[in-house]
């Protein structure tokens, strides 16, 4: 089932609009209350990117697939709320318990690069590129992702990919075959490949809107498939940003994620996961700069957490991630109360053989790593 399907079968169960007459104070006392009635059976993983209003909630922080493998770990909760986005949500699903229940408080919070790779585009990519070239490629995918490419990806001996291990991932794929196929960025997959030393010249970009190969050259030529797929938050980072921060703050160190674009990522001093990001600042000295080119809530938090350094966003302009942020204090405390009045809503459900295939990819990351 796809998110807008999700959206239409939950669509009676919008939140009321008496949530958003509360004061904070209100509903921040109802969800402390809630969380310890519910005590070990409720479990609140929280996204780095999430608001800070939930994160203050969250039971553990993280990246995606983390907070998935803590939600798996965790076999005393019954109730999983994850403040994240649709795809982690899913995977959550797959790798937790039948008997325990994931749930999203906004079912709006999806994200647009999961959103631009599914499963018809992907079947009909996969028919023409095996025109193409035959049985050469192995499918990866991005762990940012639908439960559904992940599980196309697993049918086809692929594996998921975060973008702390890609390389590693990536790596392995070409002892597979001689090429790859990475799906939905673009971008993580052109920076991980072109760090391996595959040129530029040696990737193309499958267009799914337009079902065609965009390449100049003799296809044979071709190591790299780049899925025509971004991260909106991530490719809003250019590099007159950077040009701008060199000018203004020579001194600062900028740092960012490796969904920028290959432009960016080149004339940055830095690049890696938010966890790499995280990582680094924390073990810089007082008193060094930098410049961070990754979601807004985070990056803000990272302020906030370092008052001994000088921090800014690499631009200061961006907006923190639409979809990231449609999970709110008022949707937290809407989705906790439900779950004490036996009223659950916007439930996430992987059927069982998506989840079997996607599973298959997950395993092969993790197998790897």
């Amino acid at each position: 089932m796809n998110v807008l399907d999700m959206i239409q079968k939950n669509e009676g169960y919008q939140i009321p609009d008496e949530y958003y007459t509360l004061s904070t104070e209100e509903m921040e006392k109802r969800v402390r209350e809630i969380k310890e009635r519910l005590g070990e059976e409720l479990f609140i993983p929280g996204h780095h990117y999430q608001k800070e209003e939930v994160v203050v909630f969250s039971d553990s922080t993280g990246d995606s697939l983390q907070l998935a493998q803590v939600a798996a770990n965790n076999k005393k909760a019954k109730y999983i709320v994850f403040c994240g986005v649709h795809f982690m949500a899913e995977t959550a699903d797959i790798l937790t318990e039948d008997d325990q229940i994931v749930i999203l408080p906004d079912m709006r919070a999806g994200c647009s690069m999961a959103d631009m790779a599914d499963h018809h585009q992907t079947d009909r990519a996969w028919l023409a590129l095996q025109e193409l070239f035959g049985d050469t490629i192995v499918p990866l995918t991005y762990v940012n992702s639908t439960a559904a490419i992940k599980a196309f990806v697993g049918k086809n001996d692929g594996a998921t990919v975060t973008s702390s291990n890609a390389k590693k991932v990536v790596s392995w794929a070409f002892t597979q075959k001689e090429r790859i196929l990475f799906l939905p960025d673009q971008h993580l997959g052109r920076n991980t490949a072109y760090e391996l030393g595959v040129p530029l010249e040696h990737m193309a970009i499958w267009n799914p809107i337009t079902d065609t190969l965009e390449y100049d050259g003799d296809i044979q030529d071709i190591k790299v498939i780049l899925w025509k797929g971004h991260c909106s938050v991530h490719e809003n980072f250019t590099v007159k940003n950077i040009e701008n921060v060199r000018k203004n703050h020579p001194d600062m160190r900028i740092i960012v994620h490796p969904e920028c674009s290959r432009e960016v990522v080149a004339a940055s001093d830095d690049n890696g996961s938010t966890k790499y990001i995280i990582d680094q600042i924390e073990a810089a000295p007082a008193g060094s700069k930098w410049a961070i080119g990754t979601e807004m809530n985070l990056v803000q938090r990272i302020i906030k957490n370092h008052p001994d350094k000088e921090i800014i966003s690499l631009n200061p302009f961006m907006c923190p991630c639409l979809t990231m942020n449609r999970i709110d204090l008022p949707h937290l405390l809407w989705s906790l109360e439900n779950i004490e009045k036996g009223n659950i809503q916007n439930i996430i459900t992987v059927d069982k053989e998506t989840a079997s295939d996607a599973i298959k990819a997950l395993d092969k990351m993790l197998e790897l790593a």
